[in-house]
C-alpha cells in the first residue's frame, strides 16, 4: 500500500463527516431510515455512530423505522456478535 493510501484508525471524525451518512439514499424498495443506519453502523466506530443517531433524530428520521420483514434496526444489530456498543447507543436514543 502506499503511504498516502495508509488507513488511519482512531483519528477523531467531524460533524460533516459523520453527518455525510444522513444523505445516504437506497437504490429501491428499502426503507431511507434503514439504509442510514445500516450504512452508518458499518462505516463508524461505536462513539461516532451515537453521535449520527442523535443527527438522524435531529433530522426527524424514525428510529424504530422498520424493514421488509417488519423488523427495527436495534431488533436486527441485537443478533450480530459485535453490535453490543452500538445496541446501548439505539436504545440510550429510545430505539426499540
Amino acid at each position: 500500500m502506499r503511504k498516502d493510501k495508509e488507513k488511519v484508525i482512531g483519528e477523531p471524525m467531524t460533524d460533516e463527516q459523520i453527518a455525510a451518512f444522513l444523505t445516504a439514499r437506497p437504490y429501491a424498495g428499502e426503507s431511507v431510515e434503514q439504509h442510514m443506519l445500516t450504512r452508518a453502523y458499518r462505516g463508524l466506530r461505536a462513539h461516532d455512530f451515537e453521535r449520527f443517531i442523535e443527527m438522524f433524530k435531529q433530522q426527524g428520521f424514525d428510529l424504530n423505522a422498520a424493514d421488509a420483514q417488519g423488523n427495527s434496526f436495534l431488533q436486527t444489530i441485537r443478533e450480530h456478535a459485535q453490535g453490543e456498543d452500538y445496541v446501548v447507543a439505539l436504545e440510550r436514543a429510545g430505539a426499540r
